[in-house]
């Protein structure tokens, strides 16, 4: 049941240039450091938290504010208390991929469908709602999953890795470096019967000696092309890298880093600004 609390909490409002992907590793940094919920903006971010915890230097040690390649800038206001589930779920629309797949929330009204995917995002990327999340969705909608060992790195909510064992993976590692992605996923995971699903906290080092016939990797440009030559060693011969979390200007560089790893381009989707390939491991 929803209730109103009595914590007060403060609001931080970040402006982030540019957005992918530092938005999300904001989130993850204030995260790590008592930040509870988060909701994108045009510009960035707002980020909640408790006032108790809330301190002049509490963000004096988040590496992100240091990095040269993006510009943040804050201000922060205490706010009254406030409904958070009713905030949250206000929020949240429920996702029709292909009108064969719905991602919902559990307050939301069950469909119809071949693929009913309940998930309560928290804090965790995933819902479907972002352009990428969405492609990959389309991609494993298409793609046969009968019988196959599957991989999906930077899983987030665990919503790829739950609708990979729905279309007929027998095996799935959903891993995620970020803590409150784990705990969500594992939560997801159970709340949707994903049986399958082994949900795993580290990152491309918890790879070693596993193989899969698919591999799905939504994170960003910098994160892939560092861990593609690792990918392309955990994948079967004949088996399909899909990848996203980045611009179509980035193309090339992940085409140049796969080829170099064994494997060639096929095709890919482009929703905005953003694009989700698929590659083939020879």
């Amino acid at each position: 049941m929803s209730k109103v609390t009595d914590q007060l909490y403060v609001e931080y409002t970040f402006t982030v240039t540019p957005l992918e992907p530092w938005n999300d590793v904001l989130a993850a940094q204030l995260g790590a450091i008592g930040f509870e919920s988060f909701m994108e903006t045009d510009n960035g971010l707002l980020a909640y938290v408790q006032k108790d915890l809330d301190h002049d230097t509490i963000l004096n040690d988040l590496e992100i504010l240091q990095n040269d390649f993006v510009d943040i800038a804050f201000a922060k206001a205490e706010i009254p208390p406030t409904n958070w589930n009713h905030e949250w779920e206000s929020n949240f629309e429920p996702i029709m991929v292909d009108d064969r797949c719905e991602v919902r929330a559990p307050f939301h009204e069950k469909h119809d469908v071949d693929y009913d995917i309940v998930i309560e995002p928290k804090m965790s990327f995933g819902t479907g709602h972002h352009q990428t999340t969405y492609m990959m969705m389309e991609h494993l909608l298409e793609l046969d999953f009968t019988d196959t060992k599957v991989l999906d790195m930077g899983s987030g909510t665990g919503v790829l890795a739950i609708l990979a064992q729905m279309r007929g993976a027998v095996a799935v590692d959903a891993v995620d470096i970020d803590t409150w992605c784990y705990e969500n996923a594992l939560e997801n995971v159970q709340r949707n019967n994903a049986d399958k699903v082994e949900v795993i906290l580290g990152g491309a080092e918890v790879l070693q000696d596993k193989y899969y016939d698919i591999i799905i990797a939504n994170i960003n440009r910098n994160i892939l092309l560092t861990d593609i030559p690792t990918y392309a060693k955990c994948l079967s011969s004949g088996g399909k890298l899909l990848l996203s979390g980045f611009y179509e200007e980035d193309l090339e560089a992940i085409k140049s880093a796969c080829l170099q790893a064994g494997m060639e381009y096929l095709s890919h989707r482009k929703k905005d600004n953003w694009i989700a390939p698929i590659f083939l491991k020879k």
